[in-house]
């Protein structure tokens, strides 16, 4: 039996799990699906000493339309594509994390390079199909990058404030199957294209996303195949 004096301490305790939560963030399909992140979060709650703040959370994503059935893959299947990509569904949790001081980003935006972000995101993502590397020129290396370095697969680009009260602004870039593909996963192209730009805190999940005239077509696509599939 181990004795209560070996037992690590519970800010170690904390450390450990909040290392842990940043490298799921980043590396979601290395560490399985989003019932990891639940329980992640439960248990760095539960050390914390406020498991309630869970539920208080669950609550509010299932009123704003951000939570289904299955969690937060089937809110972001019908708004973004039906695949309900794990970087996207992980930047969900990453802007819960970033409220609770858990998130640690590599670039944090200060006043300025917020404001411009917030002003201009929606318009700019709007008007034509963009890229990547148009992200990225255009305001600058991410905060977080939810998903792998790799072009071939798709991936959120996070953008965070030192306040945590100040929404998330996430990217939305996916890459797909070309359709002359003969066997095997080639990509359709070569660096995800972006679907959307969501900014979180809107009191309505759908309002949150502004997207590129590919992901309208993306996301018409997912419609007619739930339809189908209904």
């Amino acid at each position: 039996m181990i004795s209560p004096d070996a037992l690590v301490p519970a800010a170690d305790i904390r450390a450990h799990f909040v290392d842990r939560l940043n490298s799921v963030l980043r590396r979601p399909g290395m560490w399985g699906d989003e019932l990891v992140l639940r329980m992640m979060c439960e248990d760095l709650l539960y050390v914390e000493g406020r498991p309630v703040v869970w539920h208080e959370q669950q609550t509010a994503w299932e009123a704003s339309g951000a939570w289904s059935a299955n969690g937060a893959k089937g809110a972001f299947a019908r708004h973004l594509h039906a695949d309900g990509p794990a970087d996207a569904v992980v930047s969900l949790y990453a802007e819960f994390a970033h409220r609770l001081g858990w998130l640690r980003a590599v670039r944090v935006l200060d006043a300025v390079e917020y404001a411009r972000l917030r002003a201009t995101a929606q318009e700019w993502v709007g008007r034509e199909d963009r890229s990547w590397s148009d992200v990225a020129a255009a305001f600058g290396p991410p905060s977080v990058r939810f998903g792998g370095s790799n072009p071939r697969y798709g991936k959120t680009l996070g953008y965070v404030t030192a306040d945590p009260a100040a929404p998330m602004v996430c990217f939305h870039l996916w890459n797909g199957t070309r359709p002359d593909a003969l066997c095997g996963w080639t990509a359709e192209h070569t660096e995800p294209v972006l679907l959307a730009v969501r900014v979180g805190g809107a009191a309505a999940f759908r309002d949150s996303f502004t997207y590129t005239p590919e992901g309208e077509r993306r996301r018409s696509c997912s419609r007619e195949l739930s339809r189908q599939l209904d």
